[in-house]
């Protein structure tokens, strides 16, 4: 059995709970605290039985007797004031277990999600600032595909506005690319000094500004140089992060240019707009300041120009009308909370998004150093992310040297890669979204605790079992069958895989599967430690291995669903 086991049983009690005279009943399903609470506990009944004005303990046996999970669960109980405690059975533990059962089930009805992620200035490289919105995103791409849902990505990448027009005067200026492809932040240092400091310079780039958007075909194709110039930088960040971003998926904000013009003549046929100081702006009800005063979405500046809002305006739209999203999820930095509030009710409100699409915004916190501020450098600027991907695999290679000097320079330089990117994309998805972290790569790149070296490390461990016994995991045949507390608690680990990743795909927080693949490898260990492998008896021994098969299956698909590699050994 794949299915997911909280859903499976909630149906079951709410359908009791129903023969049993409550309507709109929930269920309230969670994992037992404790293993003497069973495997699961129905917290319901007292919240539907103060409702009805019932005695919740005599409600809870009238549920009791209606439920029908004769075929899931060995025993049920009533404990305390009317929790229901359900145990499963062992058949359907070793059943869950069998590598033969299916790891996850897709979704009987596939929906379409948008998900925006990533997202960087195609004026600068990439930095740390970028790391968050782009692997918490991709994790949940990665699920929602998992899941069986169709999902498009969308890499609203800056590549528009005045600062381009700056970059593209020093370009032409330079004459030829070579030092946007040698440093691209030197290069928009320079540019920036340039600007600053010569009015002259400062005027062409202006004139690049009004060229570019009017269409110029010389300014145009400049800006695509230096558009695929930057995107180059992305790629190089993306491919090592082992990040799904392709350039196929880049909506630049560019693309949104033509439409600018029609959103704001459909805010006004729905009589939105009001003209304040000279912008044209939206104000809606419910958002003011704190004084009272309400608070704009301009759409349009004075000049005429065009600002983020009206660009991420033409976004929903396009999304939710032409995409035909029924989920739209956007992973941007908390900060713009306010923002994308304003932007889904403005949206909503002039019939910009269809009835049935849902927006949403997951935000994220800040990666911090040691100092508990905004994490630099020692120089105190921005760390471009790919100097940071270098420093964790060189790291990651003086660890694996020191422990495993054995293997050939090669191999300990593929294993540092996948353990040196593991290590600082799993520090950052094992945190919840919303908080900010520490960067401490002594923490993350640490071989116990919660990170991503102790789980790839716990890979191997299996790995290395069937390697010792010279046995081909994939040619095992037998049962599971369920024995020893720890083969049990192992069983019942594996059994959640399926509602932990529906549970990720649901709330997009990908620190869930975190902290399940850090409880099924300490699981696994204390099985390990307790029931002998290879040495056990022979139906034994084929269970345990199918076990441990199992176990190795899960903690890959699992990482997988992260963007972490597995190795074969460390």
């Amino acid at each position: 059995m794949s299915r997911n086991l909280r859903v499976l049983l909630d149906e079951r009690v709410r359908a009791a709970m129903g023969a049993a005279g409550v309507s709109d009943a929930v269920a309230a399903i969670t994992p037992a605290a404790r293993a003497e609470f069973g495997d699961y506990q129905a917290n319901g009944v007292m919240q539907a039985a103060k409702r009805i004005g019932r005695n919740p303990r005599e409600l809870a046996a009238a549920v009791v007797a209606k439920l029908d999970v004769a075929d899931i669960a060995d025993r049920v109980e009533i404990a305390g004031p009317g929790f229901i405690n359900i145990h499963l059975s062992d058949v359907l533990l070793a059943d869950a277990a069998n590598p033969a059962t299916p790891l996850l089930t897709t979704v009987a009805q596939p929906k379409t999600m948008v998900v925006d992620y990533s997202a960087p200035n195609l004026a600068k490289e990439m930095h740390v600032g970028h790391l968050r919105s782009t692997i918490i995103g991709d994790a949940v791409v990665r699920v929602l595909s998992e899941t069986g849902h169709r999902v498009i990505r969308q890499n609203h990448v800056g590549d528009w506005g005045t600062q381009f027009g700056m970059l593209l005067a020093y370009l032409e200026e330079t004459g030829n690319a070579s030092e946007v492809l040698t440093d691209l932040e030197q290069f928009y240092q320079a540019a920036k000094q340039r600007f600053d400091a010569d009015p002259a310079f400062a005027e062409r780039a202006r004139a690049q500004v009004v060229a570019l958007q009017s269409g110029d075909a010389k300014t145009n194709a400049l800006w695509r140089r230096f558009i695929d110039i930057s995107m180059s930088h992305c790629e190089a960040v993306y491919g090592r992060l082992g990040v799904s971003l392709t350039r196929s998926d880049v909506h630049a904000e560019s693309a949104y240019n033509d439409e600018l013009a029609d959103i704001v003549r459909a805010l006004d046929d729905a009589g939105l707009l009001t003209i304040s100081d000279g912008a044209t702006c939206v104000f809606l009800d419910e958002f003011k300041s704190k004084d009272g005063t309400p608070q704009p979405v301009i759409v349009q500046k004075s000049d005429g120009g065009y600002l983020y809002s009206t660009t991420d305006l033409a976004a929903v739209r396009y999304r939710s009308k032409t995409l035909h999203a029924d989920r739209v999820l956007y992973f941007v930095d908390a900060r713009q909370s306010l923002h994308f509030r304003q932007i889904f009710a403005v949206a909503r409100r002039a019939g910009f998004v269809s009835p049935n699409t849902t927006l949403e915004h997951h935000p994220f916190g800040v990666m911090l150093g040691k100092d508990g501020r905004p994490f630099r450098s020692r120089d105190g600027g921005l760390v471009k992310l790919i100097d940071l991907l270098d420093e964790a695999q060189q790291r990651a290679y003086e660890l694996v040297t020191d422990k495993n000097p054995a293997l050939a320079e090669s191999e300990r330089r593929d294993i540092a890669r996948a353990v040196g990117i593991g290590a600082v994309k799993y520090a950052d998805l094992s945190k919840h979204r919303t908080s900010d972290y520490v960067f401490d790569w002594d923490t993350m790149l640490a071989f116990d605790g919660n990170t991503a070296p102790y789980l790839q490390y716990a890979y191997t461990r299996i790995v290395s079992l069937f390697r010792r016994g010279q046995i081909w995991a994939e040619q095992i045949e037998g049962r599971v069958s369920i024995g020893a507390p720890s083969e049990r608690a192992l069983a019942l680990t594996l059994a959640r895989f399926q509602e932990i990743v529906d549970d990720v795909a649901a709330d997009a927080l990908p620190h869930y599967l975190c902290g399940y693949l850090y409880e099924l490898a300490s699981r696994y260990m204390q099985f390990y430690e307790q029931c002998p492998v290879l040495n056990a008896e022979a139906d034994i021994r084929t269970s345990r291995l199918l076990l441990c098969r199992r176990t190795a299956e899960t903690m890959k698909r699992g990482l997988s669903l992260l963007g972490i590699d597995t190795v074969e050994r460390m």
